[in-house]
């Protein structure tokens, strides 16, 4: 005795193996469809890429271990295998290590500075400042997005030695105000000054939108128990905007051991090398012709911005 099922009418068919190995085989078409849709419009970046980032990256580690000069760029090459040879003599290299140790200070003094200043900023923006908020981030913003050469231009004339306006300024009170740029005991500090002043606008974009998404919930109920602000500050705010505090962090850091328009604008490197950078002095190397031993430095900035970034991951990772 058998039995049948009769389906409701309406009620869709159960798929046998045919129809569910059809399925099957239409799906994978339309996933090797989409992939090939998808490398075809991404070949347009993957060749700009390859030609003018990954090959010049690869070259240029290439001449790090060669004696490559301007002399030899009709025959790439044909040049000799040096080893460590160009790393040498970058480390023997008195101007690179002065080059290096401006660096360091560059970084040293102005990462911290940059950080302050945006942050204090972005308080201010989130809490301190009712009236006219979009016009003192308008304000705090520009510096960013202005032209190095027109910031040049007026700092210069800030901080001439004879008419500038900051000496002019300090000669009201009876001090006589140095030559900022042509002191090496200055000349540093006001690039770092001037750094701070242009790019804390940055961190103060990326901190206010932390800060905006800061439970405002944990500071009331702070308040309540009888938290002071400096005290929610410290244990809500700082510890909730750790992720943001990261990033900004290693972002400036990054650029700032790359610094090179503030000393090649301002200073081009004076006076006695007390402004001149590691990306600077790379440069100058690669217009005299020096291609292994820039290929070389570029690549010990380059470690170094590696170790860097990582130092900082392990230091302000979630605990």
């Amino acid at each position: 005795m058998t039995s049948t099922t009769t389906l409701p009418a309406g009620a869709p068919r159960p798929l046998g193996r045919r129809g569910a190995g059809g399925t099957s085989r239409r799906r994978r078409r339309r996933s090797a469809a989409e992939a090939r849709a998808g490398l075809l419009l991404s070949l347009p970046f993957v060749l700009l890429f390859s030609v003018f980032i990954a090959w010049p990256v690869v070259q240029s580690m290439f001449m790090s271990f060669t004696d490559m000069r301007i002399s030899d760029i009709r025959s790439p090459f044909a040049v000799d295998f040096v080893g460590l040879d160009n790393y040498l003599t970058a480390f023997r290299d008195p101007v690179f290590r002065r080059a290096a140790a401006n660096t360091g200070v560059f970084v040293l003094i102005g990462v911290p500075l940059t950080i302050t200043a945006g942050l204090a900023a972005a308080v201010a923006l989130d809490r301190g400042i009712g009236r006219l908020r979009g016009v003192f981030r308008m304000g705090f913003y520009t510096p960013v997005i202005t032209s190095i050469v027109a910031v040049a231009v007026v700092w210069r004339f800030l901080l001439q030695a004879e008419n500038g306006l900051v000496n002019t300024a300090l000669g009201w009170v009876g001090i006589d105000g140095p030559n900022w740029l042509g002191d090496e005991r200055t000349a540093l500090l006001s690039l770092i000054v001037m750094a701070v002043w242009r790019n804390f606008g940055t961190s103060m974009v990326i901190f206010l939108a932390g800060l905006q998404a800061v439970d405002r919930g944990l500071h009331e109920a702070a308040a309540l128990d009888g938290a002071g602000p400096w005290q929610r500050f410290r244990h809500i705010t700082i510890p909730s905007i750790r992720p943001t505090m990261l990033f900004v962090l290693v972002t400036t850091s990054i650029g700032y051991l790359q610094f090179f328009e503030e000393p090649f604008v301002m200073t081009s490197g004076g006076p006695l090398n007390a402004t001149i950078s590691a990306s600077m002095y790379t440069y100058n190397q690669f217009g005299f012709g020096n291609y292994g031993v820039a290929g070389a430095m570029a690549y010990l900035t380059f470690v170094v911005i590696g170790i860097v970034t990582l130092a900082q991951f392990r230091l302000m990772r979630e605990k």
